[in-house]
């Protein structure tokens, strides 16, 4: 290994040297770059202590050297010690002309020394004295290596920072003691008691039954107050089975009961009462909306008001479940009797409401509060008179729920629920034909329609229908707020209920105080079928199950029930469900599910009843 040659070029520019040094220039007054570079690098030097042998200094020693032969050279003796050398050696030494020597000649006269050419492998033979005679033997350097390094240029290390303003901050500190907190908890118990009073109006004596309760000591109260709100959920349950319980041949009725005698009747069938649901705030009160929860199919919600315009007070909306008839599930109070609601189909949780006054509002029964989640007002376009019908209608293109209301004010409205307020936008406007008055000094005056009743196609999502106190039924479509898509001399008095077939798409039932019920083709302007129930017709409903089959309530009190699949001319049951005098039967709604129909009255009080099986055949499938 030692003995292989390496070859290696060396080239006298330097590869490291700047190319592109730019100075400036007096003499041009501009910046030029420089041409030439310094090329050479030292890449090691040091001071050394040799002598050039032909220096007088050189000759005088080598002469000593030869004399005294036994004698050491002391200043030889860290860098160098070569055996005793002869003038005449010397000169042979000279005429070869070694690099070393003329590096050395070059190096010493500028005061450095290259010490490339030390031989370290000759400092041991400096010690013994040579033999005189011998010829010197020149070594090889046994240790031809060499040692490079380079270092690249580390580029020098960059900071940067950004400071943003500081945020506001403000010291606050406060204490609380005993007595603070227990002011507190004492505060929020009076507005609990207060908000119970206000729901709860009172007779003189309860109320003073309450003031001597509030002299009592107030921590019973508290341990009174937390005990039942956490054994409430567990306090329904128990009231749900003992109701079971106490109704339990009513249970078993609507659960087993088939009326056996209908094989023998000749198609007709009867209606069996099951619960009969009331609560005591609400016996002045007539039922004036009923609704079943699309989720919970046991659920329904039934609004409280009243029809007679001189008897206007507030109103009430419940949600009774079947599962416990003795008390409502929710109870809500209104200032205005409450006309008409709709259960969200995707949100069950939530119900719009039309009132009175002419406001609408949403209630939200996830919420704890027995107020309105939503409401109108004066400010955002509330009707000017009762609002007869709500239905929720499909998200808007923004995804915000949206519903429509009737009054009779002829303004039919859109709501959106924006946030936490109502957004309203007027649909259409009806106005009465044929009834322009003659006002002051020639003036032509419309006089608008009166809406009782509207209902949305189940399909074609723009195309409804409303009926109004002057009989006729308006087909309407949102997308023409002026014109209406066609006009149907319906009945001789005011359109109580309108809807569309939930299997028959272009079949629509209409009922009014005319004492009439009417089924109609929309594209025909005549009516398909007209029965007489010799008294006013509260409401009419299709059943959920049978495209055939509806039931209409009068106000004497009967509940009808058809089939149209059966006898086109008359009804199959024929019953009377409110048996007191001057009571009369409002409104009529299908279970989604069971075959059970709930029945609402003047008083109040909602029945429900079970169809027997000839009222629930099922169409034959085809």
């Amino acid at each position: 290994e030692l003995k292989e040659e390496i070859t290696r070029i060396l080239t006298a520019n330097n590869p490291h040297a700047p190319q592109n040094i730019v100075r400036y220039s007096f003499k041009e007054r501009a910046y030029k770059p420089i041409s030439h570079v310094d090329q050479m690098a030292i890449h090691f030097s040091l001071n050394g202590n040799m002598i050039l042998k032909d220096s007088d200094e050189g000759r005088r020693q080598t002469i000593k050297l030869t004399t005294s032969e036994g004698s050491d050279l002391p200043f030889l003796s860290s860098e160098k010690a070569p055996s005793a050398v002869t003038p005449e050696e010397a000169e042979v030494k000279d005429e070869e002309g070694t690099g070393d020597a003329q590096v050395a000649e070059e190096e010493e006269a500028e005061g450095s020394g290259a010490a490339e050419a030390a031989e370290p492998a000759e400092a041991a033979e400096a010690e013994e004295p040579p033999p005189p005679a011998v010829k010197e033997q020149k070594l090889a350097n046994q240790f031809n290596f060499i040692e490079r390094a380079s270092r690249t240029l580390n580029n020098p290390m960059q900071e940067r920072a950004c400071q943003s303003e500081p945020t506001p901050y403000r010291n606050f500190s406060g204490t609380a003691n005993q007595w603070e907190i227990y002011d507190a908890y004492m505060e929020e118990l009076q507005k609990v008691e207060e908000s119970k009073e206000k729901e709860k109006s009172k007779a003189q004596t309860a109320q003073k039954e309450e003031e001597k309760k509030k002299g009592r000591k107030l921590t019973s109260l508290v341990s009174q107050s937390d005990d039942t709100t956490k054994i409430s959920k567990a306090a329904k349950i128990v009231e749900r089975i003992v109701n079971q319980n106490t109704f339990d041949d009513i249970a078993q009725d609507f659960k087993y009961f088939e009326d056996a005698s209908d094989e023998y009747r000749d198609q007709q069938g009867t209606l069996l009462p099951l619960w009969k649901f009331q609560y005591d705030k609400t016996k002045s009160l007539a039922v004036t909306a009923i609704s079943w929860n699309p989720k919970y199919k046991d659920l329904f919600a039934v609004g409280y008001g009243s029809y007679d315009f001189m008897k206007q007070g507030g109103g009430m909306l419940l949600l009774y479940t079947m599962k416990n008839p003795s008390f409502p599930e929710y109870v809500f109070s209104s200032d205005s009797g409450i006309m008409c609601l709709d259960f969200h189909n995707d949100h069950p949780y939530l119900i719009a409401v039309g009132l009175y006054d002419g406001n609408v509002a949403v209630y939200n029964l996830k919420k704890a509060t027995s107020q309105f989640s939503y409401k109108s007002s004066a400010k955002s376009g509330k009707h000017t008179e009762p609002v007869w019908q709500v239905k929720w209608q499909k998200d808007d293109m923004d995804n915000n729920l949206n519903f429509f209301s009737v009054s009779s004010d002829g303004r039919i409205v859109s709501w959106t629920l924006i946030k936490n307020e109502l957004v309203h936008t007027d649909v259409i406007k009806l106005s009465a034909e044929g009834t322009t008055l003659q006002g002051p000094e020639g003036l032509q005056l419309q006089m608008p329609g009166c809406g009782t009743s509207f209902d949305f196609h189940k399909k074609i999502d723009y195309l409804f229908l409303v009926g109004t106190e002057e009989g006729k039924i308006y087909k309407c479509s949102k997308n023409y707020s002026s014109q209406f898509l066609d006009v149907f001399e319906a009945h001789h008095m005011a359109v109580d209920s309108v809807s569309w077939n939930p299997y028959h798409l272009k079949v629509f039932i209409s009922c009014s105080s005319d004492w009439t019920v009417k089924i109609w083709d929309h594209t025909i302007k005549t009516p398909m079928f007209v029965y007489d129930l010799n008294s006013a017709v509260g409401d009419v409903a299709w059943s959920p199950y049978s495209s055939t089959v509806f039931a209409a309530v009068t106000i004497d009190g009967k509940a009808h029930v058809f089939d149209l699949n059966i006898n086109k001319y008359e009804a199959l049951c024929t019953q009377l469900v409110v048996t007191k005098k001057k009571n009369k039967a409002c409104h009529i709604q299908f279970n989604p599910v069971y075959p059970i129909v709930v029945v609402g009255d003047e008083r109040g009080h909602i029945i429900s009843l079970k169809l027997s099986p000839n009222l629930r055949k099922m169409p034959k499938v085809k």
